[in-house]
């Protein structure tokens, strides 16, 4: 069963809606769901319709609760409807760090990781029976790359970084928008020489071509650590490409984030 529903919107947004695996679920009830960043409800009530349970009768999912990895309007722009035409709870960013909650039958732990904004968060499903867990990384991590500085310094953005590389490597990552070819181009102009980012480049490049919108999630926790530059910002090998062999690892990822800014 595919766990995770991807739903674009807004341009480059993701919002992703999670099913239930229905183990305890009564016999034809409806199955249960949870949404993240719903930047606007309109496709999320449609796709609440339209991916129903194999087996349950009623023609529709229950959406239970509310995500938010943090308060930018174009992650938080549906909630108030969704929370007034379905009754399901908010989980907001101000969550304590290292809580872990349950809902839908799965056991997701908030990670504290500010950087994008103060209060930024990441949601992290544990693994399922002898499936990966998943990670909704919002503005934090993207594919390829990571969110711009707002209202906090490249030190603050580097450890939570470090938080989210510290997961396991098969974790599947879902992040907030999908800038992942412009991210691997910029990469590819830092690290002309990576092989590994080169051909990320290229693979990316051919899914773009025949582009359905979902071209390129998930990744993994190990894919992002061999091929996203700022994740890389640790590694001579960057350091040497970027011209500063000595420099500290907050100071290489705080001179990629501020080439990042003005690319393109």
């Amino acid at each position: 069963m595919n766990r995770v529903i991807v739903i674009p919107a807004l341009g480059d947004n993701y919002i992703y809606l999670y099913k239930d695996e229905l183990g305890n679920a009564p016999l034809g009830a409806p199955g249960r769901a949870f949404v993240v960043d719903p930047g606007e409800s309109r496709p999320v009530l449609e796709a609440l319709n339209k991916h129903v349970p194999t087996g349950m009768a009623k023609p529709s999912l229950n959406l239970k609760a509310v995500l938010v990895t943090h308060n930018h309007f174009d992650h938080t722009g549906g909630v108030d409807e969704l929370k007034r035409k379905t009754g399901c709870v908010v989980i907001d960013p101000d969550s304590n760090d290292g809580n872990i909650i349950e809902v839908c039958g799965v056991k997701i732990q908030i990670i504290s990781t500010p950087g994008h904004t103060r209060n930024s968060v990441c949601y992290y499903v544990q693994p399922l029976d002898d499936r990966p867990g998943i990670l909704f990384t919002g503005d934090t991590l993207f594919i390829g790359g990571c969110g711009r500085l707002i209202g906090c310094d490249a030190r603050i953005m580097w450890n939570s970084l470090e938080k989210i590389a510290s997961l396991s490597d098969d974790t599947l990552v879902y992040p907030g928008h999908d800038y992942t070819l412009e991210n691997y181009e910029f990469a590819s102009q830092i690290a002309p020489n990576n092989l590994a980012i080169q051909n990320r480049l290229q693979q990316i490049r051919k899914r773009h071509q025949g582009r359905d919108g979902l071209a390129t999630v998930p990744s993994t926790i190990a894919q992002e650590k061999a091929t996203n530059i700022f994740l890389l910002a640790n590694t001579p090998e960057i350091k040497a490409a970027i011209n500063m062999p000595n420099a500290t690892d907050v100071e290489v990822f705080a001179e990629l984030r501020h080439r990042k800014d003005v690319f393109g």
